[in-house]
């Protein structure tokens, strides 16, 4: 008999969780706060350490958050919980201040801590496959096959996509999150970035920080960097989004017209931004494709630059390395810079979305499975906007869901803490739910 023919039948109240980075981590706590003695929860996360993946797994301690502390608490309804957790941890509670990445992955590992108990299994290794049996799926590691009633794709962002025309050069580096292979550069080195997006900062910061003779150029199709966020204002500024159909056009003559009216009023544009947070997803799934095709092609850059912007810090940081003359940023793509002769060429082009494209062996085989299949615009996998996936056939596969940059297709705003402990929510009461029901 196979190991595979010897797997038991899945009870209904196990969960498997593919990826144990935020999203995997708040799934998992809002799954573990219910109080149902029978829950199984077995998070699969490759490194076996829970709460860091792509965002919050740097070791380098000026990574900071984009987003201010007080709007970055694991729940909804107790805004001050990331606070209150850094007191308790001997760290700064500056309620407006920019946490270090690393110190967020500890909270997130905390409050996984409180809720944990026996019905919480981690699982190290890399999840391969998910197949589908009667009565759920099994769950296939290189070293272990298991079974699960529903399973959360919880896998947040993939590495950059391959840049081909680039790979070949000897100093080519594919993944930015490497920090050990950009440490290791030459002091001297003058080194391309791709990109100039929030993986591109970072990146820079570890590669200047460490050295002072080191030299870095960013490039991109606009050359935008992300803007800086400023002293928060008090002043709030609500948009009345019109009923109706929307155009992506219109919704850019809003915006403008709403920032013209706030600067009237002595009111930073960033306040314009910030209050179009709430109704994003909202505006979103009003746009036909067609206008969501329209946005992405022309307002997509200019609106990512003005909502994920870069702590003051880390901006004081850039202006500082600009106007001393160690970093250029040039507009007209990879064309614009002399990558032969750079000592390294980094690609920092942001996470790859396109999952068609993705050489992630679980995303492999789930889509040849027919169990997943990309969104329209391949941003992410196709879902419902609760999150239950959409299978290649164009129906819900059933006991299947997806939390964070998977749904991102499906509702824009869907990479940022704030949004991703609601889908977190969201999707654990519809786990329990069918958990709790009649059989």
């Amino acid at each position: 008999m196979s190991v595979v023919e010897q797997v038991p039948t899945a009870r209904r109240e196990s969960i498997a969780i593919v990826g144990g980075g935020a999203s995997g981590v708040l799934t998992a706590f809002q799954l573990l706060k219910d109080p149902d003695d029978a829950l199984s929860v077995t998070v699969h996360e490759a490194t076996g350490v829970l709460g860091r993946g792509i965002a919050y797994g740097t070791s380098d301690s000026r990574h900071l958050l984009n987003v201010r502390a007080r709007h970055m608490s694991a729940y909804a309804d107790v805004p001050s919980d990331l606070l209150d957790w850094t007191v308790r941890a001997g760290r700064d509670p500056d309620p407006l201040g920019f946490l270090p990445r690393t110190e967020y992955a500890h909270y997130l590992q905390d409050t996984l801590a409180d809720v944990a108990d026996h019905r919480l299994t981690i699982s190290a290794g890399r999840v391969d496959d998910i197949v589908p049996v009667p009565g759920g799926f099994e769950v296939r590691t290189r070293d272990r096959v298991t079974t699960a009633a529903t399973v959360v794709l919880a896998y947040g962002n993939q590495t950059p996509q391959e840049l081909t025309e680039l790979s070949g050069l000897p100093g080519y580096l594919a993944n930015p999150w490497d920090l050990a292979a950009i440490r290791a550069l030459p002091g001297d080195a003058t080194v391309v970035l791709v990109g100039t997006g929030l993986t591109a900062i970072d990146t820079v910061i570890t590669l200047l920080e460490d050295e002072p003779r080191r030299r870095a150029v960013m490039v991109s199709r606009h050359g935008l960097l992300p803007h800086a966020h400023i002293e928060q204002q008090s002043t709030a500024w609500v948009t009345d989004v019109p009923d109706g159909p929307l155009t992506a056009d219109a919704m850019a003559a809003l915006v403008r017209g709403q920032i013209d009216a706030a600067r009237a009023h002595g009111v930073d544009w960033r306040n314009v931004v910030d209050g179009l947070r709430p109704q994003t997803q909202s505006v979103w799934r009003r746009l036909d494709l067609a206008e969501r095709r329209r946005f992405l092609s022309t307002y997509a850059r200019d609106w990512e630059v003005r909502r994920h912007r870069m702590a003051p810090e880390v901006a004081a940081r850039i202006r500082g390395y600009r106007r001393d003359g160690r970093l250029a940023v040039l507009d007209g793509g990879v064309a614009a810079a002399d990558v032969e002769t750079a000592a390294a060429v980094v690609n920092c082009t942001g996470p790859l979305t396109d999952i068609s494209r993705s050489a992630d062996p679980l995303l492999q085989a789930l889509q040849a499975r027919g169990l997943v299949a990309p969104d329209p615009l391949r941003l992410g996998l196709d879902a419902t906007p609760e999150g239950e996936v959409i299978g290649a056939d164009g129906v819900v596969v059933p006991g299947l869901y997806a939390v964070g940059p998977p749904r991102k297709g499906v509702l824009w705003e869907s990479t940022a803490i704030p949004e991703i402990r609601t889908q977190a929510a969201e999707v654990a009461r519809l786990v329990l739910g069918a958990v709790a029901a009649p059989a």
